[in-house]
């Protein structure tokens, strides 16, 4: 019953609707972990499918936030893969009426929703309720800069277009953003695509939000930030990394398995800066034919490595031999902050892509899609902290990185004795300690952090 009144007594109940997939939940948990770290008042109703609940577990859960589910009304996650577009069209259709049903069930007043960007409905119902909605985009500034900017592409020609001929054209015209290959924008901008004029729709709706939040840092994307701010009328907010470098060290809280032991004690006992360690994310899709190919190239390479492949792991264990670990899933900041790991393979999602950042390590870029290609380009081009796994090939080729290939790049890319290696980890160690000094005390993200906390704050109850 206390508990109960002192929800009640709270001045500010934020909800919180992720778009359902781990890249968009993971930092918005991050987020509402990060607001209820520094305001007492603040309590937050995390929405999610019943599903989504089922794999997030409420079990260990944060004070102060609670979670509220809908109904399963969209695909299930496992099943998503099969049909993109008609999951994206579920998620844009199906959801509008069990949120706004959980929203007419609450008995605390809510007073700020935050909804992830590519969710349109919670802005056309906070604005029919007169509750202020956060537009919160969980990839980096410049992909948000290049959607918001299509018609730019379209007016100079570089939409609709095929890649394999003209994927080197340069593009110089958006505004805050340095030149970038036609190649490196989002695939879903280089042609016709059923999810293009959704994906449209949905970024048309960001300017009746009254707030945006950033999963970026600010440093790391100055220019397109300030450029996104003299185009907006409402306050924006760079806050990342949105990552939970908060609870970095807590090996209480990640390590309870036998499993992750095991991984931790072999991290442990592998000499400093000696491991690669492989991440292609939770949904990337990489063949199986390419997959036994980078096995069998770090088998040949002799390359210590640490790879977390999903759903595959016992036959990529018996191809990659003895020289490294193959586990179905880690704690990936904890493990990317061992004084062992010396560099990351990454598909490049922005989520991965800062945690490296933030681990100060120089990276392997081996895009798939989405947003991945831009995050790869910024590591090489703007960063200078990466190669290409792919640099030989011309813009859309979509050949196989070879055994031999693999053999070659992960021999010279752990090569602590390379001038170019040591020039990229040096980069590397410097971008680390603007992530660091960002998250710190009067850095710009905990500064952006208290400054949106005391505007929602100060917002009355609905």
């Amino acid at each position: 019953m206390d508990s109960d009144n002192n929800e009640r007594s709270r001045s500010c109940h934020v909800v919180a609707v992720p778009f359902p997939g781990r890249g968009h939940v993971n930092p918005m948990m991050n987020f509402c972990e990060l607001l209820v770290s520094r305001r007492d008042d603040i309590l937050i109703t995390f929405v999610v499918t019943e599903e989504w609940l089922g794999f997030i577990g409420s079990d260990n859960n944060p004070p102060r936030i609670r979670f509220g589910t809908i109904p399963n009304v969209i695909p299930s996650e496992r099943v998503r893969a099969d049909d993109i577009p008609g999951f994206i069209e579920a998620v844009l259709t199906k959801m509008e009426g069990p949120f706004e049903r959980l929203l007419d069930g609450f008995e605390l007043p809510v007073t700020t929703i935050v909804a992830d960007t590519f969710l349109f409905w919670p802005v056309r119902i906070g604005n029919r309720r007169n509750i202020p909605v956060v537009s919160f985009w969980t990839m980096a500034a410049s992909v948000f800069s290049m959607f918001h900017h299509f018609d730019l592409l379209l007016q100079n020609g570089h939409h609709p277009i095929d890649i394999s001929e003209r994927g080197d054209e340069r593009v110089d015209y958006i505004p805050g953003l340095s030149p970038t290959r036609i190649a490196d924008f989002p695939a879903l901008l280089h042609h016709k695509n059923p999810i293009l004029p959704r994906t449209r729709e949905v970024l048309s709706w960001v300017p009746k939000a009254q707030y945006l939040v950033l999963a970026s840092v600010y440093e790391l994307e100055a220019q397109v930030i300030d450029t996104l701010k003299s185009i907006f009328s409402f306050p924006i907010y760079p806050i990342g990394p949105l990552i939970p470098y908060f609870k970095l060290g807590d090996r209480s809280s990640v390590a309870t398995a036998a499993d992750d032991l095991h991984y931790f004690q072999w991290l442990d006992s592998q000499p400093c800066c000696s491991v690669l360690y492989i991440s292609f994310g939770s949904v990337a899709s990489v063949s199986s034919a390419q997959m036994d190919e980078i096995a069998a190239g770090l088998r040949d390479s002799c390359v210590r490595f640490f790879w977390v492949a999903r759903g595959a792991t016992s036959r990529l264990r018996e191809v990659c031999g003895e020289t490294g670990l193959v586990v179905p899933w880690c704690n990936q900041l904890e493990v990317l902050s061992h004084s062992s790991i010396g560099g990351f393979w990454t598909h490049c999602g922005w989520n991965s892509t800062v945690e490296g950042l933030f681990s100060g390590l120089h990276f392997l870029t081996f895009p798939v899609g989405l947003d991945q290609v831009s995050n790869s380009k910024a590591i090489v081009e703007d960063w200078k902290t990466g190669w290409r796994v792919k640099r030989n090939q011309p813009a859309g080729a979509e050949t196989l990185v070879t055994r031999e290939e693999t053999v070659g790049i992960v021999k010279r890319f752990m090569d602590s004795e390379s001038i170019e290696v040591k020039e990229m980890k040096r980069r590397a160690r410097k971008l680390q300690e603007i992530c660091r000094q960002a998250t710190g005390r009067g850095g710009s993200s905990e500064s952006n952090i208290n400054a949106f906390i005391s505007d929602i704050t100060q917002l009355p109850s609905h």
